[in-house]
C-alpha cells in the first residue's frame, strides 16, 4: 500500500513539475512576442532578437510537450488577434477624431448643400454623399444577391441531381474567388457604355449607382449561394422525410420545413452578401465617377456619386492633413456599419435557435 502511495506521489510531482516548466515556457514565449511587437512599433533593432527567442521557446515546447505547446499557441493567437483588432479600431478612431472635431459629428454625416466636399481653402468634409451612395449600392446588390442566391441554394441542395450538384458546387466556389477588379472592369467597359448610350436610360455621363449595384450583386451571389446551400444541406434528412411521409409535396417541404430550419444560416448568407456590398472597393472605384455630391433626387439609382470605400480608395493617395482624417472618418463609419450587421446576424441566429427549440 505504501509502495502504491509513493509511486502515485512521484507521478503527481512529475506532472506538477512538467506543468511548471510549461507555464514558464509559455510566459517566456508571451514576453518574447510582446517584446517583438513593442520593438517593432518603436522601430528597434531588438525585434529580430525577440522573434528568435519566441521561435526557440516554441520549438522547445513543441518538442517537450506538444499538446501543451499547441494549446499555448492557440491561446496566444487568439489574444494577438483580439489585441491587433483592438489597436486597429483605436487607431482608426483616433485618426478620425480631428475631422469629427472640425466638422462636428452631425455636419460630418448629414451636411447638405454645395459644396459638400472641398479640400482646398475653407475645407468641408461631408460623408452624406458617400453614405447615400453606399446605401443605394447595398440595397441594389442585396435585391439581386438575396433572392437569386437563396433560390440557387435551394436548387443546388434540393432539386439538382447529384451529378449536376457535383459540377455546380465547385463552380460556384470558383466564381466566389474571382477578383473584384475583374468584375469592376467588366462593369466599366460593358455596363457604363450601355447605360450612357441606351435610349431607355440616356445617362449624361459614365458611372451610375445602378451599374455598381448590378456588378456587386453578381459578385456577392456566389457567396450567398455557397453559404446558404451549406445551411440547407445541414437540415436533418429525417425532418424532410417525415414531412413527405405526412403527405406534403417537395415544395411544401422546402418552404415549410427546410427553409425555416435553415433560416439562421440563410440569413447569415444574405448578411454576408450585405457585408460584401458595403465593403466592396475596387468595383465601385472603377465604375463610379466619384462625384462628391448627393444624387438628384437623393435616391436616384441612375445618378453618379461615390461610396465610402471608393471615396477612400480614390482620394487617399493625394490626401494630407485634415483630408486624411476625413477619410479615416469614412473608415470609422464603415467599421460601425459592418459591426452593426454582425450584431444583427448574431441576434437573428439566436432568435431562430430559440424558436426552433421551442423557447420564447
Amino acid at each position: 500500500m505504501s509502495f502504491t502511495n509513493s509511486k502515485t506521489t512521484r507521478i503527481v510531482r512529475s506532472i506538477t513539475g512538467t506543468d511548471r516548466v510549461a507555464l514558464v515556457a509559455g510566459s517566456v514565449a508571451a514576453v518574447c512576442l510582446l517584446g517583438a511587437f513593442v520593438s517593432f512599433l518603436v522601430g528597434s533593432s531588438l525585434t529580430a532578437v525577440f522573434v528568435v527567442g519566441f521561435l526557440l521557446v516554441v520549438g522547445y515546447g513543441w518538442y517537450a510537450r506538444q499538446a501543451l505547446a499547441a494549446k499555448g499557441l492557440a491561446f496566444l493567437a487568439t489574444v494577438s488577434t483580439l489585441l491587433t483588432m483592438g489597436l486597429i479600431i483605436v487607431f482608426v478612431l483616433r485618426e478620425a477624431l480631428p475631422a469629427v472635431r472640425y466638422m462636428g459629428p452631425i455636419d460630418l454625416l448629414l451636411l447638405t448643400g454645395e459644396p459638400m466636399w472641398r479640400t482646398g481653402g475653407e475645407q468641408l468634409y461631408s460623408l452624406a454623399p458617400a453614405i447615400v451612395g453606399t446605401l443605394i449600392e447595398t440595397l441594389l446588390a442585396v435585391m439581386i444577391a438575396g433572392p437569386l442566391g437563396v433560390a440557387g441554394a435551394l436548387f443546388v441542395s434540393e432539386v439538382a441531381p447529384s451529378w449536376l450538384r457535383a459540377i455546380l458546387k465547385p463552380g460556384i466556389e470558383i466564381l466566389a474567388g474571382i477578383p473584384s477588379i475583374v468584375f469592376g472592369y467588366l462593369g466599366l467597359v460593358v455596363l457604363n457604355p450601355y447605360f450612357a448610350s441606351s435610349s431607355a436610360f440616356g445617362l449624361p455621363g459614365l458611372g451610375s449607382l445602378l451599374a455598381v449595384g448590378l456588378v456587386v450583386g453578381v459578385m456577392a451571389l456566389p457567396t450567398v449561394v455557397s453559404v446558404a446551400e451549406d445551411a440547407i444541406s445541414s437540415v436533418p434528412e429525417s425532418m424532410k422525410q417525415g414531412s413527405l411521409a405526412l403527405g406534403a409535396t417537395e415544395w411544401q417541404t422546402m418552404t415549410g420545413i427546410t427553409m425555416p430550419a435553415a433560416f439562421s444560416g440563410i440569413s447569415a448568407a444574405v448578411l454576408l452578401g450585405v457585408g460584401r456590398a458595403v465593403g466592396e472597393t475596387m468595383a465601385a472605384t472603377v465604375i463610379l465617377g466619384n462625384v462628391t455630391d448627393l444624387p438628384t433626387p437623393i435616391f436616384d439609382a441612375f445618378d453618379n456619386t461615390t461610396t465610402l470605400t471608393s471615396l477612400i480608395a480614390s482620394q487617399y493617395g493625394n490626401a494630407s492633413g485634415l483630408h486624411v482624417n476625413a477619410l479615416f472618418a469614412a473608415g470609422a463609419v464603415l467599421f460601425v456599419t459592418v459591426m452593426a450587421i454582425s450584431v444583427v446576424s448574431q441576434y437573428i441566429e439566436r432568435r431562430m435557435l430559440r424558436t426552433l427549440g421551442g423557447e420564447r
